[in-house]
């Protein structure tokens, strides 16, 4: 039986009147671009910046970029809600690139895919049944401390697929990614084309 992350609904979130959100507590949170793991202390106003793949990127007053993650939601003023369970059945890989595409970049409203950071995705059959999905990604910077909270967002929900038993996940350098790689709806959504 899989699993899904949780779906954020909006519910009424603490307004402060000038746009901005008033954490309802404490909030865990992590520092973009760094990765550092923090705690956004309640009554700090934020700023709602993007809300994509259950996950959301805030600024502060102070100027920081943070992610909240959804099982965090309602300190936002949120409510996560849990998805409905992926229809059981056969493996497909289609529906790994499905998963993948709810992964986004926290600074950029790209999805993995489409920004080109997966640069291969591989379904091995097990033996016992079941498959291993291997993959490379990479990310936009070599100094990106997100990326092994990128990397564990790709193999959790890549996990969530039928037939999955093992994910692999790493993450690669080699070619350095470049806007190239990008899908064309990638570019168009920025704003490139």
């Amino acid at each position: 039986m899989s699993s899904k992350l949780p779906v954020v609904e909006v519910v009424d979130p603490p307004a402060s009147g000038d746009g901005q959100i008033v954490l309802a507590r404490d909030a865990p949170a992590t520092q973009i671009p760094s990765g550092s793991k923090v705690t956004l202390p309640a009554g700090t106003r934020v700023t709602i910046t993007q809300s994509l793949g259950g996950q959301f990127t805030v600024t502060t007053d102070e100027g920081g970029l943070f992610r909240i993650d959804g099982e965090n939601a309602d300190a936002l003023g949120e409510r996560a809600s849990t998805a409905a369970p992926m229809v059981e059945g056969p493996f497909e890989e289609e529906r790994i690139w499905e998963e993948l595409r709810t992964v986004f970049d926290p600074e950029i409203p790209v999805n993995l895919v489409d920004l080109g950071l997966i640069y291969r995705c591989e379904a091995v059959p097990l033996p016992d049944g079941g498959h291993r999905v291997e993959i490379d990604m990479s990310m936009t910077a070599p100094g990106c401390g997100m990326g092994d909270v990128l990397k564990e967002d790709v193999r959790r929900k890549v996990q969530s697929v039928p037939g999955v038993r093992e994910v692999q996940v790493e993450v690669v350098w080699d070619p350095p990614w470049d806007a190239s790689r990008m899908s064309d709806a990638a570019k168009l959504q920025l704003g490139w084309m």
